[in-house]
Protein backbone atom coordinates (compact mmCIF):
# COMPACT_ATOMS: atom_id res chain seq x y z
CA UNK A 1 0.00 0.00 0.00
CA UNK A 2 1.36 3.64 -0.78
CA UNK A 3 2.08 5.62 2.15
CA UNK A 4 -0.33 8.80 2.47
CA UNK A 5 1.46 12.32 1.23
CA UNK A 6 -0.64 14.87 3.18
CA UNK A 7 -0.38 18.37 4.12
CA UNK A 8 1.42 17.47 7.30
CA UNK A 9 3.48 14.21 6.03
CA UNK A 10 7.18 14.24 7.21
CA UNK A 11 6.87 17.08 10.27
CA UNK A 12 7.58 14.54 12.83
CA UNK A 13 10.64 16.33 14.06
CA UNK A 14 9.91 19.58 12.13
CA UNK A 15 6.75 20.21 14.68
CA UNK A 16 8.41 18.81 17.77
CA UNK A 17 8.96 21.44 20.46
CA UNK A 18 12.16 21.34 23.21
CA UNK A 19 10.54 20.24 26.74
CA UNK A 20 11.50 23.49 28.21
CA UNK A 21 9.09 24.79 25.13
CA UNK A 22 6.39 22.84 25.94
CA UNK A 23 2.65 23.71 27.06
CA UNK A 24 1.30 27.40 26.41
CA UNK A 25 2.68 30.37 25.50
CA UNK A 26 1.83 33.83 26.54
CA UNK A 27 -0.38 35.78 24.84
CA UNK A 28 2.16 38.50 23.74
CA UNK A 29 3.15 35.95 20.96
CA UNK A 30 -0.82 35.95 19.83
CA UNK A 31 -0.91 40.16 20.01
CA UNK A 32 1.92 41.07 18.41
CA UNK A 33 1.52 43.79 15.63
CA UNK A 34 3.00 43.61 12.42
CA UNK A 35 3.34 46.59 10.17
CA UNK A 36 3.22 46.39 6.80
CA UNK A 37 6.71 45.95 4.92
CA UNK A 38 8.00 44.65 8.12
CA UNK A 39 10.35 42.23 7.88
CA UNK A 40 9.01 38.56 9.25
CA UNK A 41 10.22 35.08 10.46
CA UNK A 42 7.34 31.89 9.44
CA UNK A 43 7.87 29.74 12.65
CA UNK A 44 5.75 27.22 12.82
CA UNK A 45 4.13 26.48 16.02
CA UNK A 46 2.72 22.91 16.00
CA UNK A 47 0.42 23.84 19.43
CA UNK A 48 -2.12 25.62 16.94
CA UNK A 49 -3.10 23.98 13.43
CA UNK A 50 -5.34 27.21 12.51
CA UNK A 51 -3.59 29.89 10.15
CA UNK A 52 -0.51 27.37 9.79
CA UNK A 53 1.29 27.95 6.43
CA UNK A 54 2.67 24.95 4.61
CA UNK A 55 5.71 23.05 6.28
CA UNK A 56 7.57 24.18 3.28
CA UNK A 57 7.80 27.99 4.50
CA UNK A 58 9.17 27.11 7.63
CA UNK A 59 12.44 29.08 9.07
CA UNK A 60 12.03 31.59 5.63
CA UNK A 61 11.73 34.99 6.34
CA UNK A 62 9.51 37.16 4.26
CA UNK A 63 8.03 40.67 4.48
CA UNK A 64 4.16 41.27 5.31
CA UNK A 65 2.13 42.98 2.46
CA UNK A 66 -0.94 43.28 4.63
CA UNK A 67 -3.31 42.21 7.12
CA UNK A 68 -6.50 40.11 6.46
CA UNK A 69 -8.54 39.05 9.61
CA UNK A 70 -6.95 38.21 12.09
CA UNK A 71 -3.71 37.20 9.75
CA UNK A 72 -1.01 38.03 7.90
CA UNK A 73 -0.34 37.81 3.95
CA UNK A 74 3.70 37.49 4.03
CA UNK A 75 5.44 37.75 1.05
CA UNK A 76 8.46 34.85 0.50
CA UNK A 77 11.10 34.72 -2.31
CA UNK A 78 11.48 31.04 -3.13
CA UNK A 79 13.80 31.36 -6.09
CA UNK A 80 13.25 33.57 -8.61
CA UNK A 81 9.08 33.37 -7.47
CA UNK A 82 7.49 35.01 -4.85
CA UNK A 83 5.26 33.81 -3.42
CA UNK A 84 2.70 35.08 -0.51
CA UNK A 85 1.32 33.35 2.38
CA UNK A 86 -1.67 33.52 4.50
CA UNK A 87 -0.58 32.79 8.18
CA UNK A 88 -1.60 34.02 11.98
CA UNK A 89 0.31 35.37 14.15
CA UNK A 90 1.20 32.71 16.44
CA UNK A 91 3.66 31.16 13.55
CA UNK A 92 5.14 34.44 12.66
CA UNK A 93 8.38 36.27 15.08
CA UNK A 94 9.55 39.88 14.01
CA UNK A 95 13.02 39.34 12.01
CA UNK A 96 16.49 40.33 14.05
CA UNK A 97 18.12 43.52 11.99
CA UNK A 98 21.16 42.15 10.11
CA UNK A 99 23.84 44.97 10.15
Amino acid sequence: MQRSKGYDSSTRKLYRRAPREKGLRSLRYLLEPFEVGQKVDIILNSQSQKGRPHRRFHGKKGTVLAKQGQAYIVAVKKGNKENKVIANPEHLRAAKVEE
